[in-house]
């Protein structure tokens, strides 16, 4: 049996869930075994977690905290012969905290489904993602972490039977406070990204940024000393030690390119950056530059892209 921690937003799946159930039926059919969600027991429509793969659904009153729940999950280890979990920000506290409770070998950053089974072999980024690894996870419970967006979604319909139980777990963090994103799109999740800099000189500038994500239904970004400084919130900080996203197309406006911004948004399938200045680093790693300034480009690319989906 493969087991797959499913998480929910506000009682909702999201993609990487189903993402997250999708991996794990192609991990199983491979092992020749069947797939167990676990999902919080406020979740609503447990049930559609079938059509992606899911065998079986526990539905269990979750601890508050990542920590918390992988010490639930390590009780439920019984004729379990693999665990995945989504790379989101609580994904990336369970499972290595899951992993040290329960001697498991663990995979974090993963990009691919196992090529193989015995052992499981995997790739995944490595280096700030900037190479490609693959590695065997031999000893111990295999435990797999994928990047969102990575795997994609196939539907191939489960049993779904949906079960009620229970799972012994204390958290030892205390849920002070809980601060939600705003935007309309979840970043990790989002198949278009639209970032920005310092280039846009003041929190002020940003209506062009958010007008332009609305017309592509894109999440908004920004990099680190944008959000040091209070002009976007830290949600949106994308890079090394903020998020990394693997959208199919990213577009940096105003924003240098530093190696550590970088190393967040190579995974991107296309990059476009547009700035100022010719020499910066951005346009190196982009697919596509506009050298040009984000107060005349930005506005004209809105106004050419309202034209074109208005015409289609």
């Amino acid at each position: 049996m493969i087991l797959v921690f499913v998480e929910s937003w506000n009682n909702q799946f999201k993609k990487a869930s189903f993402e997250a159930v999708s991996y794990a039926r192609k991990w199983a059919d491979m092992a020749g075994c069947s797939v167990k969600a676990v999902v919080s027991s406020g979740a609503s429509n447990p049930e559609s977690l079938a059509q992606y793969g899911a065998d079986s659904i526990a539905t269990l009153d979750l601890a508050a905290t990542g920590p918390g729940m992988a010490g639930q999950l390590s009780t439920m280890m019984d004729g379990v012969q693999g665990v995945v979990v989504a790379g989101t920000a609580v994904g990336k506290t369970l499972a290595p905290t899951l992993a040290a409770l329960i001697d498991g070998a663990l995979s974090t950053n993963t990009t691919s489904t196992p090529s193989s089974v015995g052992p499981v072999v995997v790739e995944r980024g490595a280096f700030s993602s900037k190479g490609i690894e693959t590695i065997a996870l031999s000893e111990g419970m295999p435990i797999v972490s994928f990047v969102p967006n990575a795997i994609g979604i196939e539907e191939k319909a489960g049993a779904g039977a949906i079960e009620s139980g229970s799972a012994s777990g204390t958290d030892k963090v205390a849920v002070s406070e809980v601060s939600v994103a705003s935007g309309k799109v979840a970043l990790p999740e989002a198949e278009v990204v639209v970032s920005a800099g310092r280039g846009l000189k003041g929190p002020e500038n940003w209506g062009m940024i958010e007008e332009l994500a609305e017309v592509l239904g894109a999440a908004t970004a920004c990099s680190k000393p944008v959000s040091d400084i209070g002009w976007r919130p830290h949600s949106e900080h994308v890079g090394q030690t903020g998020i990394q996203v693997n959208p199919n197309l990213y577009i940096a406006i105003g924003i240098s390119g530093a190696i550590q911004h970088l190393a967040g948004v190579s995974a991107s399938k296309t990059i476009v950056a547009i700035n100022t200045d010719p020499e910066a680093p951005f346009f190196k790693a982009a697919d596509y530059g506009i050298v040009g300034d984000a107060f005349d480009v930005v506005p004209r690319l809105i106004e050419e892209l309202r034209a074109f989906k208005a015409a289609n």
